[in-house]
């Protein structure tokens, strides 16, 4: 069948990020282009549950509460001295129908249409949309997949979106609770409790596994669970949860150790379910693994060779930034365009209290792989800025090759981790050195800076190396 007897060059299913990306990366080639999403979800789970609340949270927690310029002002400094939801709330809302509308202007200006309803595959390349009493057949040459996540949630787990709730349950609560036990240390368990701890919770975190964030630098992890432990966060790691009783006054959540732990709420964030169940992708030729992922290949084409996914149905790193560039990169390979993924240093951003952000190689990679590398730390409290900030336990770290002086890591933790690390970042990209860092000029005050401080304190060691070989 010809591309031009088709009704799209290219469908997309879901308009998160990694879809959004791919819809406009075709309208921009000229192709026709559509985009199926329900009506309620539009902007995907990013804009409605994921990225953007979460994050927006975040900065009215940290605003109301105070606690970034307490070290300035005193630990008794707070904004607001009683926090509603309704207070953290009002601002998020604002943000997320913002950006539902940006992106609904995005796919408009590109003339991207978007079919509201539920899709499911017929045929490989025939899609059935069914929403608002409507039901609809399109086809298209070239389909992308992009249906994001859902909170998973263990069958033996009884969730009342009240006293226990997932990910997606917790900007829900009708009031902040007094205590709460996060079950699962990973990235959206520890920004919650982070959070929640920021606001005066006394929060208890439960890991199955040893130790936590176990693709981060072991000191910047070590640094964190030491700023959680000063808001009074508790961990249990090595422990499994037995069950959750949901009492009058709250719950009691009883450990495999025998344990119990009392709480007003229980919050799971037990890793994400890909949503993949109501795509009938076996009319499609395709399959999804017990955690509703689909397989990829390195051009995020699925076994059906004009079917792609991107995003987090595809599995790590599921981010929002990885998941926009998937999407821009499967569509170029649909079409035959050139395309050039830099996938070895893409960052990582961890918006923990405080953040963590890295790119690169961590030190346990590099001693894994018996790669040599020097250190170069610089700690905010050398900085003006940092005092201006008032943050002093901040940190940037650079691994630097000794035989050819090229970045292999940059990892930051404290204020704004997230910005700082792209300096690293392109530094890294243009194949540039640590040389780079110690002859250019950073403006002052900033936290830029960091970069010049840690890239001396390295090339210094290196000269002592130097020489030594002498």
């Amino acid at each position: 069948m010809d591309e031009a007897e088709y009704d799209y060059d290219l469908l997309v299913i879901g308009s998160g990020p990694g879809g959004q990306k791919a819809a406009i990366s075709a309208a921009k080639l000229g192709k026709r282009v559509c985009v199926i999403e329900r009506r309620d979800m539009v902007g995907g789970v990013s804009a409605n549950k994921g990225t953007i609340p979460s994050k927006t949270l975040r900065e009215a927690v940290l605003y109301l509460t105070g606690l970034s310029m307490r070290e300035v002002y005193g630990q008794s400094y707070r904004v607001k001295q009683d926090i509603t939801v309704q207070d953290l709330m009002a601002r998020t809302q604002q943000v997320i129908s913002r950006e539902i509308e940006v992106v609904r202007a995005q796919l408009l200006r590109n003339h991207v249409e978007l079919i509201i309803g539920t899709g499911r595959f017929v045929d490989p390349h025939t899609v059935v949309v069914e929403g608002g009493g409507e039901r609809r057949q399109v086809t298209a040459a070239n389909i992308v997949i992009a249906t994001g996540t859902r909170p998973a949630r263990p069958s033996h787990v009884e969730f009342d979106d009240a006293r226990v709730v997932d990910s997606d349950g917790i900007l829900l609560l009708d009031r902040l609770p007094d205590s709460m036990v996060v079950v699962g240390a990973g990235v959206i368990g520890i920004e919650y409790a982070s959070m929640f701890a920021a606001l005066g919770c006394r929060v208890t975190v439960v890991e199955r596994r040893d130790r936590m964030l176990d693709f981060c630098d072991p000191e910047v992890v070590e640094s964190l669970k030491f700023h959680l432990r000063d808001l009074s966060v508790a961990f249990r790691f090595g422990e499994d949860v037995e069950k959750v009783e949901i009492g009058r006054n709250g719950t009691v959540t009883t450990l495999s150790s025998g344990k119990r732990i009392p709480a007003e709420t229980v919050m799971y964030s037990a890793g994400r379910q890909g949503v993949t169940e109501d795509l009938s992708l076996e009319n499609a030729g395709l399959w999804a693994d017990k955690r509703g992922r689909i397989a990829v290949d390195s051009q995020y084409r699925t076994e059906v060779g004009h079917i792609f996914a991107v995003g987090d149905v595809i599995g790590f790193p599921a981010l929002a930034a990885t998941s926009m560039d998937q999407g821009r990169l499967a569509s170029l390979y649909a079409f035959g365009e050139p395309a050039n993924e830099l996938r070895g240093i893409q960052p990582f951003g961890i918006y923990t209290t405080p953040e963590i952000s890295f790119c690169g190689r961590t030190e346990e990679e590099l001693t894994g792989d018996s790669v040599p590398y020097e250190v170069g730390i610089s700690r905010y409290r050398e900085l003006a800025r940092g005092q201006i900030a008032g943050d002093s336990y901040g940190m940037l770290k650079l691994l630097v090759s000794p035989s050819t002086r090229h970045l292999l890591g940059v990892h930051v933790f404290g204020t704004g981790a997230a910005d700082l690390v792209h300096v690293g970042q392109a530094v890294m990209g243009c194949g540039g050195t640590v040389d780079y860092l110690v002859d250019t000029v950073f403006n002052f005050p900033t936290l830029s800076e960091a970069y010049k401080v840690a890239a001396l304190d390295v090339t210094n060691k290196l000269r002592a190396l130097e020489q030594f070989d002498m």
